[in-house]
């Protein structure tokens, strides 16, 4: 790709899609860097030379998102402003033959699992003795480490499995190295991320081995907090909340996505559960943790939604009251069980019932923020902007949940470092806090 006279080539990657996705992008960085290739992460710059974009194809807003991305570096190429466009990802993965047919002038197309065919590109290799090891693109006291690739799960509306294939864990010696080197590098949270955690260790252990692989994450020196993501509720391990509860390091927070409070909804969506036994893992797993903090991700619109099942949702999410909710309308994906079925929910009634769940949502989380005024929380500080620094409690997670507010006035503080605050005032998703001197 070089010839002889010319300027080095510069690499920029492109990052679309979910926190799995960072890391996929974070990979290809320390491979490149480690063949000695220039290459920077969403560059500002504007000076790269050759772009890879790393795009996601989960749902129709993320689709378009990564086919516009790909068409703005196309033109951007064919205007000279760079000269070649690789593009790699779950959207390349699961389109390539289409997509390629309708955007020209791409100059590689690869899939989930090419990352060495993308180095070939590049005349790099694959360096296996760089494994454990990883460039991050987050602040540098958090970093992703995600566990296992891939899912099993039959769920009717998901095309992750098409993307990403069958689960494979991966081996808990290899999770603790690349966590001991992310320490090294300066994180002080592990945020664990898979398409299925509590899947974690089926397939190499024959048994689920999530509690074991927290507990000795937990023995890690330099890991203050451990924050547990995408727990699938079926088959939840229950001695995970063992493990919670005696490890002082492992943030009491469960991102355990349910989808639907409606068991007709959940049949349909084949979940292999029912709202009686969602509520029943709820209530267990808040008796054993009291001061937990869940996090739920819904879906409203899914094809046989009624007004009355719709209803039955709302019901679920005034009752248990999560701590942090997220909704997404349903997308009608190719090639998964929900597309044999109509998608007769219209976009509008899909918005309708999105906004109408977050509307709820947000009225208990401002009474449950206004519950922690007057109260003391340790903070770990992400970044100062505006004049304020902003954080983050053990019950939340960068990107997706409530933030905390300090003035800069009220005293220096580094971010990075964990500072103890009492809260003075609440929104639905901000608290407000002054930090505590001593």
């Amino acid at each position: 790709m070089k010839s002889k006279g010319r300027k080095k080539d510069k690499v920029n990657i492109v990052t679309l899609g979910c926190s799995k996705n960072i890391v996929d992008s974070e990979v290809m960085l320390t491979q490149l860097r480690g063949n000695f290739i220039n290459t920077t992460h969403e560059s500002e710059m504007d000076d790269a030379n050759i772009v890879v974009i790393n795009t996601c194809g989960f749902i129709d807003n993320a689709k378009q998102e990564s086919i516009d991305t790909i068409l703005r570096y196309v033109e951007a190429k064919e205007e000279g402003k760079v000269e070649k466009v690789f593009v790699t990802g779950c959207l390349s993965e699961r389109y390539r033959s289409d997509i390629q047919k309708e955007i020209k002038n791409v100059d590689g197309w690869f899939g989930t699992m090419e990352l060495p065919l993308l180095l070939n590109r590049f005349s790099a290799t694959y360096k296996n003795e760089l494994l454990g090891e990883r460039i991050t693109t987050t602040a540098n006291h958090y970093s992703y480490l995600k566990i296992s690739e891939g899912c099993d799960r039959p769920c009717s509306f998901c095309a992750i499995p098409l993307m990403r294939g069958k689960h494979v864990s991966k081996p808990i010696e290899e999770v603790l190295l690349e966590a001991k080197n992310l320490v090294k590098n300066g994180a002080k949270e592990i945020l664990l991320i898979a398409q299925d955690s509590t899947y974690y260790g089926l397939d190499i252990y024959k048994e689920r081995a999530l509690a074991d692989l927290m507990d000795q994450l937990a023995n890690i020196k330099g890991i203050d907090w451990i924050r547990l993501h995408y727990a699938f509720p079926t088959g939840f391990p229950m001695e995970v909340l063992e493990v919670m509860a005696k490890r002082r390091n492992i943030c009491n927070y469960l991102d355990l996505p349910l989808q639907h409070g409606s068991t007709h909804m959940l049949k349909l969506m084949r979940r292999g559960t029912t709202r009686e036994k969602t509520e029943a893992l709820i209530n267990v797993i808040r008796k054993k943790i009291p001061k937990i903090a869940i996090r739920t991700t819904l879906i409203v619109g899914h094809p046989g939604e009624t007004e009355e099942i719709f209803l039955e949702m709302m019901d679920f999410v005034k009752k248990n009251r999560f701590e942090r909710l997220g909704v997404f309308a349903y997308s009608h994906e190719e090639d998964t069980h929900s597309y044999e079925m109509k998608d007769v929910v219209s976009d509008e009634v899909k918005q309708q019932r999105l906004e109408a769940i977050m509307e709820l949502q947000e009225v208990i989380s401002e009474e449950i923020n206004a519950e922690k005024v007057g109260k003391k929380f340790c903070v770990l500080i992400d970044r100062y902007e505006g004049g304020q620094y902003v954080g983050r409690t053990e019950h939340d997670s960068p990107e997706v949940d409530n933030e905390v507010l300090i003035r800069s006035d009220d005293g220096y503080l580094r971010v990075g470092d964990f500072c103890e605050v009492v809260i003075t005032s609440a929104s639905a998703f901000d608290l407000y806090a002054k930090p505590i001197k001593g």
